[in-house]
C-alpha cells in the first residue's frame, strides 16, 4: 500500500512537472535578446481584427536575424478565413513564381499551423532565417515549417515593400514615421 501510494504520488510529480513545462514553453528560445521592435494594429472596414507586434534582437527589423510576429486577434475568424486569406496575399506578392502546387501545399502547412480563431488568442510565428519558421498558438508550439521560401513569403505579407498595409509594415520594422521604403 505504501508502495501504491508513492509510485502513485512520482506519476502525479512527473505529470504535473510535463504540464508546467509545456505550460510555459513559447517562441522566446528561437529569438534570442528578443524586445519589442514594433506594433501595430490591423482593421478592415472599420472592424479591429488585430494587434500586431513584432519582437527581434535587432531594431528596426531584419531578414537576416530571427524574428517573432505576433498577433492577437479581436475577432472570431475560422482557421480557414486566416489560410485564405494569407494565401491570396502569398499570391499576390509571389506573382508568376509561385505554382498553384506550391500555393496548395502551403495551404495545407497553414491549415495545420492556424486554428479558429476567439477575441483574445494569439497566434505568434518565429521567423528562422534560411530554415524555416515556427507558429505558435497562445504560447504552444503548434507547427514547426523547415522551408524558408515559406517563411519568407509568409512574414512578407506583413514586412514586405508591396505590404497592403504600409503604416502597419512601418510599425513593425520599427520605423514608424520613417519614408524608407527597404
Amino acid at each position: 500500500m505504501v508502495g501504491e501510494r508513492h509510485w502513485l504520488g512520482r506519476l502525479c510529480f512527473c505529470l504535473l512537472l510535463a504540464t508546467a513545462q509545456s505550460a510555459t514553453a513559447d517562441w522566446r528560445p528561437g529569438v534570442p535578446g528578443a524586445r519589442a521592435v514594433g506594433a501595430g494594429e490591423f482593421s478592415w472596414f472599420g472592424l479591429r481584427l488585430y494587434s500586431a507586434r513584432t519582437w527581434s534582437a535587432v531594431a528596426p527589423l531584419d531578414w537576416a536575424s530571427p524574428f517573432a510576429l505576433e498577433l492577437t486577434y479581436h475577432r472570431t475568424l475560422s482557421r480557414e478565413t486566416l489560410v485564405e486569406a494569407s494565401l491570396d496575399e502569398m499570391r499576390r506578392l509571389g506573382g508568376d513564381s509561385l505554382s498553384e502546387a506550391t500555393l496548395d501545399r502551403w495551404a495545407g502547412l497553414m491549415r495545420q499551423a492556424f486554428v479558429d480563431v476567439r477575441p483574445g488568442m494569439r497566434i505568434t510565428g518565429v521567423y528562422l532565417p534560411g530554415q524555416g519558421c515556427r507558429f505558435y498558438v497562445d504560447g504552444q508550439l503548434r507547427r514547426q515549417i523547415n522551408e524558408a521560401a515559406f517563411a519568407r513569403a509568409f512574414f512578407a505579407i506583413w514586412l514586405d515593400p508591396r505590404a497592403r498595409e504600409p503604416q502597419l509594415r512601418q510599425a513593425l520594422l520599427g520605423r514608424a514615421g520613417t519614408d524608407r521604403g527597404e
